[in-house]
């Protein structure tokens, strides 16, 4: 539903409906990137709160733009009246270094003769004025001190028919003001007349924005106050740049925001080259190079250059040669060598290198290069190490050959590794079925090159992997090799319960098993302890012997770690490793940027599609980091991404990945279509049903159970951190606030700072920097507040310092308009004060599953708390039957401000506000839809008490 207009005395009800359409078809247009906004009401979604004089004359009234955004606008329509003289007056502009000042307008006017029964004094015309003054000068208005700038008229106006067609006439002027020579300026309206709905006022000036030309630097410049002016800049040389001699560097900008052709440059200075903008050279060479051996894999650190070059695109690469003893005598190490992350174009300073001979010398060089390395004819600057490999495990064992399969058993054969680096005393054969959900899987042991492995299930592939033992341990698995083992013989299958004799004798099998692994399970063991270490979680299931060549099989089962915990990416010692831990590398080709669809913390948030080699492509949602950026920012910017990449739940948003080689860099996630829940909800009010936003609250806390089953508060739970997608699942997101608590329950992350929202945190989060499980429970009760509501704002207008006290003195929220008890008992029972008190994640889904599988448990408060606790209306306020007046109810709810609209339409009494609806309350003109619901649920009150004291009758 849309929000009345407050005009209750006005003939002309067709004025709010029309500007709300009227709002639909003019649309928003591009801020113009030469433009400084000083005034844009349309982006001002509280009340603008203007004079307006006389106070009958131009009104405030809501409406909703294109995006159903909230927007504040004035209209009057006096044309029944005589000898009209409307004026409005906007708060006080502070004009900045502007001397010329735009003024842009947009409106609709009716046509005079469209009004029936108008004799002559309807205009269609409006005047716009202006007062410079250096401070603001109180609520008075004088006409007489105000320079009138123009009459303005519509280009288009629009009849009843219009209306009836709904095609909607929206005219835009734009008016000039200066040259300005005070602090600041009013602007205001005067209407004599006309029927009016001025739906948005724009005030802006115009400056040319910071460029670098020629090598040269000009700052923002703002435009001239005449129209023809030009105003002359002198330009300054960019680092390691020097002006031309006799021809020093300047530009003219012009009044509308534009730069006119440059005259005069700078040059590079010796030993730099120009690249675009600046000039620059090769980094210097990396510094503090140190080096770690593990056998045959070393791993390289070091510090980025003293000296940049003056960009900040550096990377690095590594040069590997091996050397033989005798000085000098050194080649490129080849292919067979491993980098990680890579060989080139490193971003961090660190690599791992792998595959290395043993007990071998190697030269490691690491260079630092940017854009101009390649241009420069210096000599290469790097940090080289050298260094000697010790004793290395073996290499892969990659030819492996099936010799017999049968039902139950493979025979395995396979060549010794290339490198075995020393003597292999033992082979692991990994195998696993290649269908099975766990992935559990068995090892089996041999210290010949061939192995049988037995126990197998008939018709059933599997997937083999093996690896040597020395030493020096165990080497890598070599490549996965997929044998499915015979078909069972149907004539060999014979019914247990044609032959009972098959029984006994599987019992009397069994129990001589269970005999033998009893008696020489400590011996196995103990041998198994001998074997070496094994680098996956041990489940010992028991063990055979083996019957070929005399060697011995060991049988061991593994299964796949199924319990994570949250790691915080803090813990690092350098963040950039936890990102490549926990997120993937993308490249940037993969992803196609398609628009921007908003605006974060860190820059630009867009869609696009993620097209990876042999998938399908996908929309994704992009984070990407401005430009210019800082290393704290790049760092806190891809924090998020090594906090996402940790989880794996439906109702969490998904981390695609993450690109840190490229610019620029960005963190992509699945693209959620309807966007965050609480502008959702605010486009959609009314259209649910109770079950299907249960639904929406059950997947949040879903995904909440899931973050606090691995150890994670998330701080930060609310609507607007929410996303939803097509088929209306809502996934918990936005992870800047979050932080890890350790295994104890009672732990809690105290901070000494930073920005708390306030309106969704418990109390013990505010006043001692808590934050727990139970704080961000806390915090999804709101979030319940806020679906049920429609994504109404918490609180409602009240400041922070208020809520805050309110809170502290039992002030709880009431429950949203149609809002079935049940659920609002397990808001109450969320924001119990003591947090041991409070439901766990796990809870509150069992009572929403229980309540979307019986909806009749909604009427019934379920809640999980021994002791209910009240709403605001019942402990903060006081008895509603103690007033005397319908005025001393409105002070104490802070609603004074409708006191006229309540007396002139005739609510004299409690008893009769006792009875009114929320049709009711609107038809006083109160627009406001947070107040609408803030008077409504005190008259709810309000009848409750009465019927419990008095027993009044009145009809609830």
């Amino acid at each position: 539903m849309l929000p009345r207009s407050s005009s209750s005395s006005s003939p002309w009800p067709w004025i709010t409906p029309f500007l709300l359409l009227c709002c639909h078809a003019g649309g928003g247009r591009a801020q113009n990137a030469k433009e400084v906004i000083l005034l844009d009401s349309k982006a001002q979604q509280t009340e603008l709160e203007w004079i307006s004089y006389p106070p009958n004359g131009w009104e405030e009234i809501s409406g909703l733009d294109e995006n159903y955004t909230p927007i504040r606008t004035y209209q009057v329509c006096k044309v029944m009246e005589p000898n009209q003289n409307n004026w409005l007056r906007t708060n006080w502009i502070e004009k900045g270094d502007a001397q010329r000042i735009f003024v842009e307008l947009k409106f609709t006017l009716r046509d005079c003769n469209s009004l029936p029964g108008v004799v002559g004094a309807c205009k269609e015309t409006f005047n716009l004025y202006y007062q410079e003054t250096d401070s603001e000068v109180g609520r008075g208005l004088r006409e007489n001190q105000y320079v009138k700038i123009d009459t303005i008229a519509a280009d288009e106006s629009f009849t009843q028919g219009d209306l009836g067609e709904r095609k909607m006439k929206l005219n835009t002027e734009v008016r000039i003001i200066g040259p300005l020579s005070r602090r600041g300026f009013y602007l205001a309206f005067q209407d004599v007349g006309a029927c009016i709905a001025l739906v948005s006022v724009k005030v802006y000036y115009k400056k040319c924005w910071s460029i670098i030309e020629n090598l040269a630097t000009f700052p923002d410049t703002v435009t001239g106050s005449e129209f023809s002016s030009l105003v002359e800049v002198e330009g300054m040389c960019v680092n390691d740049a020097e002006e031309e001699a006799d021809n020093s560097p300047k530009m003219h900008c012009s009044a509308e925001g534009e730069w006119l052709v440059p005259i005069g440059k700078c040059i590079c200075k010796a030993g730099f080259h120009q690249k675009g903008d600046a000039c620059e050279r090769p980094p210097s060479a990396p510094q503090n190079l140190v080096y770690n051996i593990n056998q045959t894999t070393v791993n390289l650190e070091w510090s980025p250059p003293a000296d940049t070059g003056g960009r900040n695109d550096v990377t690095y690469r590594v040069i590997c040669r091996r050397c033989s003893w005798e000085p000098e005598e050194c080649v490129p190490c080849g292919p067979n060598v491993g980098y990680s992350p890579a060989q080139s174009g490193l971003v961090d300073t660190y690599v791992s290198i792998t595959d290395l001979l043993a007990h071998a010398n190697y030269t490691l060089e690491v260079e630092a290069v940017n854009g101009v390395s390649d241009l420069s004819r210096t000599q290469r600057l790097f940090a080289a190490v050298s260094i000697a490999t010790g004793q290395a495990a073996p290499s892969q064992v990659s030819e492996v050959i099936k010799e017999n399969v049968q039902q139950r058993s493979i025979q395995l054969s396979w060549q010794e590794p290339q490198q075995p680096n020393g003597v292999i005393t033992e082979y692991e054969i990994k195998y696993y079925e290649k269908d099975q959900k766990d992935r559990i899987y068995s090892t089996v042991r041999s210290r010949s090159t061939s192995a049988k492995v037995n126990n197998l299930k008939p018709s059933t592939a599997y997937v083999f992997q093996i690896r040597a033992f020395t030493e020096a341990g165990y080497g890598t698995f070599g490549p996965r090799l997929e044998i499915t083992t015979k078909e069972e013989a149907s004539a060999a299958i014979v019914s247990s319960e044609q032959n009972p004799v098959i029984i006994i004798a599987v019992v009397a099998v069994a129990g001589t098993i269970i005999l033998v692994f009893m008696v020489f399970g400590f011996i196995i063991g103990r041998r198994y302890a001998l074997a070496g270490p094994i680098d996956s979680p041990l489940l010992h299931c028991g063990y055979s012997k083996a019957d070929q060549e005399g060697d011995e099989e060991l049988y061991f089962q593994f299964k796949f770690p199924g319990t994570k915990t949250y790691i915080d990416p803090e813990t690092y010692e350098d963040p950039n490793r936890a990102v490549h831990q926990f997120a993937k590398e993308l490249d940037a080709s993969c992803i196609k940027i398609e628009r921007v669809i908003g605006a974060g913390e860190f820059g630009e948030v867009c869609s696009g599609r993620l097209k990876l080699p042999g998938k399908r492509d996908v929309s994704v949602a992009i984070k990407t980091l401005k430009v210019g950026y800082t290393e704290k920012q790049r760092r806190d910017f891809l924090c998020e991404a090594s906090i996402m990449g940790q989880f794996d739940h439906p109702n969490v948003v998904h981390l695609e990945g993450v690109v840190t080689r490229g610019k620029p860099v960005m963190i992509i996630i699945e693209y959620m279509e309807n966007g965050s829940l609480d502008a959702f909800l605010r486009k959609h009010d009314g259209q649910f049903t109770v079950i299907q936003l249960v639904g929406m609250l059950r997947g949040i806390a879903a995904g909440m159970r899931y973050l606090a089953d691995m150890g994670y508060v998330h701080r930060d739970l609310a609507a607007r951190n929410i996303l939803v997608n097509s088929n209306l699942v809502c996934k918990v997101s936005d992870f800047g606030l979050s932080r890890v608590i350790e295994d104890d329950p009672e732990a809690v992350y105290t901070t000494t700072g930073g920005k708390i929202p306030v309106r969704w945190t418990a109390p013990e989060a505010i006043q001692y920097r808590k934050f727990t499980s139970a704080s961000d429970v806390w915090s999804y009760g709101i979030v319940m507040w806020e679906v049920m509501s429609y994504g109404e704002r918490p609180y409602w207008d009240m400041s922070n310092q208020d809520v805050i006290k309110a809170i502290d003195e039992g002030y709880r929220l009431p429950a949203p308009m149609d809002c079935p008890p049940g659920l609002h008992q397990l808001m109450l029972d969320c924001w119990q004060k003591d947090r041991a008190e409070r439901p766990k994640f796990d809870q509150i889904v069992g009572i929403l599953d229980k309540m979307i599988r019986n909806p009749n448990t909604l009427k019934t408060p379920v809640g999980t708390c021994t002791r209910p606790i009240s709403p605001l209306l019942d402990q903060s306020t006081p008895d509603f039957t103690t007033f005397r007046s319908v005025g001393e109810w409105l002070e104490a709810i802070k609603m004074e401000r409708y006191r006229d609209n309540f007396t002139a339409a005739g609510y004299s009494s409690l008893e009769s506000v006792a009875r009114m609806s929320i049709e009711d309350v609107m038809s006083l003109g109160i627009t406001l839809v947070g107040h609408q619901k803030k008077i409504m649920s005190s008259i709810q009150t309000m009848r409750a008490q009465m019927l419990h004291l008095h027993g009044t009758g009145v009809q609830v």
